[in-house]
């Protein structure tokens, strides 16, 4: 076995150009691969790590998937009752209570729960279209993506005293409005009610920006003549993957609609398969094209060793003992290009690793840097006093 070992290397020595290309291909396809590989799941985890990260669990609505079960199709069999709707009732969540202490016993997570009124914010003659949601502040800091996307202000203000408002920037933008202002939100149901912004976020997200607002759970309740309701319990969870289960029990358990994020993004997911699908031929084609570089080094060995292959088996070599000679200059050449592509792989990820975003860098900057940076909007007391904006001015 040792004399095959040595002519193998032998052969792969003596043709050292050929060798040099073959194993130069093999480290190319394998560490495109390998850096494509990289580079796609790591997009596609990061995307569905925010995809997880901004938005419930697990959302339970105050709807129902069906019609609830009548007691006459479960005193007798053959009653079969079709056509039947939810009922469409403006309480909310029945006896929230008791479902939200039910939840909080055996739910490993955290969650909080909400009243959203659809209404209109108006500000100076301005109207913009929004979802008043009514929290209360410390549970909604627990679950609530938006914690850290705060310019100004935070949940906490809600509670420091008065009707107060959390709003986004874009929203502002659009009333003209800034911390401090007086809004009006009026409910769809015609009852109205002033509120004073105390703070201010930017997500990125148009609709969440431009469309929501945030008030104390009791004001919401009064803004939609809806006392002690709630239309929304959502829940952060310990173990993301856990959701559908989690949701199935609250949904049988309560009746009420509970949406897993697996589900409310299936289509999302399904489209991440097919990607995946995708990448991986793309990554199978490029490791046969360095498959076929290796065979044809080898193919070509064979035929110009064909009077070297007849005098070792006049000499007592067998056809067993010159295939296993052309496997091993064949995994020769496979394994010195895998090791190098290895190299070339995590070189390659490494350097794509080192590409911050904008948002990236603004996560990493020290929070006294942060801290220190001015708002983006200015209180109403900064905008109309002049001393203060020469003192912003000269700070800045």
């Amino acid at each position: 076995m040792r004399l095959i070992f040595d002519i193998a290397l032998t052969h792969v020595a003596g043709r050292g150009r050929q060798t040099l290309v073959a194993v130069i291909g093999v480290a190319v396809g394998v560490g495109f691969s390998i850096a494509m590989a990289a580079l796609m799941q790591g997009g596609q985890d990061d995307f569905v790590r925010q995809l997880v990260d901004t938005m419930p669990h697990v959302d339970v609505t105050d709807e129902q998937r069906t019609a609830r079960r009548q007691p006459a199709e479960d005193l007798f069999e053959a009653v079969a009752i079709s056509g039947l709707r939810p009922r469409d009732d403006r309480r909310g969540i029945i006896n929230p209570t008791k479902a939200v202490s039910w939840l909080e016993e055996w739910m490993p997570g955290r969650l909080a729960a909400v009243l959203n009124v659809q209404g209109v914010i108006r500000y100076s003659g301005r109207e913009v279209g929004a979802v008043v949601i009514g929290i209360e502040p410390e549970k909604e800091m627990r679950v609530s993506p938006i914690v850290e996307d705060f310019e100004s202000g935070s949940f906490s203000a809600l509670a420091a005293g008065g009707n107060n408002v959390v709003i986004g920037d874009t929203m502002a933008s659009r009333l003209g409005a800034a911390l401090g202002d007086t809004i009006t939100a009026i409910s769809s149901e015609g009852r109205a009610r002033n509120f004073k912004i105390v703070g201010l976020f930017h997500t990125g997200t148009t609709a969440r920006d431009e469309g929501e607002g945030y008030v104390l759970l009791k004001n919401a309740q009064i803004l939609s003549n809806r006392p002690n309701a709630i239309n929304e319990i959502r829940i952060k969870l310990d173990d993301p993957n856990a959701a559908p289960s989690i949701a199935h029990r609250v949904e049988v358990e309560l009746g009420y609609k509970a949406v897993a994020w697996q589900e409310a993004n299936e289509s999302i997911l399904e489209a991440l398969v097919v990607r995946n699908v995708i990448m991986y031929t793309v990554v199978a084609a490029i490791m046969l094209v360095a498959g076929f570089g290796i065979f044809n080094i080898v193919s070509t060995i064979t035929h110009e060793k064909a009077r070297d292959i007849a005098i070792m088996k006049s000499l007592g070599f067998s056809e067993t003992d010159m295939r296993r000679l052309f496997v091993i200059e064949g995994l020769a050449i496979g394994i010195a290009g895998s090791l190098l592509g290895w190299t070339l792989g995590f070189a390659i990820t490494y350097a794509l690793s080192q590409v911050r975003s904008e948002e990236c860098r603004k996560a990493q900057a020290p929070a006294a840097a942060v801290g220190s940076k001015p708002g983006r909007y200015p209180t109403r007391e900064t905008a109309t006093d002049p001393s203060a904006a020469s003192a912003g001015r000269a700070s800045g």
